[in-house]
């Protein structure tokens, strides 16, 4: 994702580095002589997946060209304490400069990639993928959808602007479920848009009316019990794509992804995830 979203993702560090630094590193200014050079290693102090060792290298990178960096473990190795992921060598000024703003990414995305992978293999052997939503942190969705990726998990659409999606409230302010339909798939006429268009369902009513009609790519079923989904799934009956939201926890993904749904979206993936354990410390 660092190429597709190069531009993005650059000024994303530019305004981490201004937060962070200002007008200098003061510590590292006063008490490390500007000649020094040194070494440090990403030390793992905590179990699960690692991610942004790729973003890692572009921020030493950005800090200092100069700097080196030697990787032995990439983005999506499983982890435990005491591992090393890499080391970095050059300007123990630039090394010191760059290691919160590389430890607070690196610490969130592999939170979220541990946390993805967790849920990924709990529907191994089932048709069913597993996606993120865009409850991120604002400023940060790109490096936690691509963290999501490194865990094994898919992305839902980036933002509001690479599909249609008609959620209860649009449908709501619109008239009626067919009405939004139509709206929508007039406006993809009217602007020459290529967007898929996907409609939430509250109930059985709803995904009957949505076959009826038309129109859509995917119908999503949002907080249907498990043998409503069933219901759901057999109706749909593969005419399109199934997407199951709301309410589903670990405890039932499994029963979810067995109903023969295509996709189960869930928002704890980016935000309710708990932070892996990383330090960058000096090897001497």
């Amino acid at each position: 994702m660092l190429e597709q979203y190069k531009s993005q993702i650059e000024r994303l560090i530019d305004l981490a580095i201004e937060e962070d630094i200002g007008d200098g590193d003061h510590s590292a200014l006063s008490s490390i002589p500007a000649d020094a050079i040194g070494k440090a290693k990403l030390l793992v102090k905590d179990e699960g997946i690692l991610a942004g060792v790729e973003l890692a290298l572009f921020i030493f990178n950005k800090i200092d060209n100069q700097l080196k960096v030697e990787v032995l473990l990439n983005d999506g190795a499983t982890v435990k304490h005491g591992d090393i992921a890499f080391y970095v060598t050059g300007s123990e000024r630039s090394i010191l400069q760059a290691e919160r703003l590389v430890l607070n990414f690196m610490q969130r995305m592999s939170g979220i990639a541990t946390t993805t992978n967790r849920l990924v293999k709990l529907i191994e052997g089932t048709n069913c993928k597993l996606l993120d939503t865009r409850k991120t942190t604002p400023g940060l969705r790109i490096i936690e959808k691509w963290a999501v990726k490194i865990g094994g998990g898919h992305n839902h659409r980036v933002g509001l602007y690479d599909m249609i999606m008609l959620k209860d409230n649009h449908v709501d302010y619109c008239g009626g479920i067919e009405k939004a339909i139509d709206a929508a798939n007039k406006y993809l006429t009217d602007t020459g848009k290529k967007l898929a268009v996907e409609v939430e369902t509250r109930n059985i009513s709803d995904v009957e009316r949505v076959i009826a009609h038309g129109g859509v790519q995917r119908i999503m079923i949002d907080n249907f019990s498990v043998e409503d989904a069933h219901k759901a799934v057999s109706l749909i009956n593969h005419m399109v794509e199934v997407e199951a939201s709301g309410g589903i926890t670990e405890a039932t993904l499994r029963q979810y992804a067995e109903t023969g749904v295509d996709f189960i979206s869930v928002g704890a993936l980016t935000h309710s995830v708990k932070s892996l354990d990383l330090s960058l410390k000096a090897a001497v």
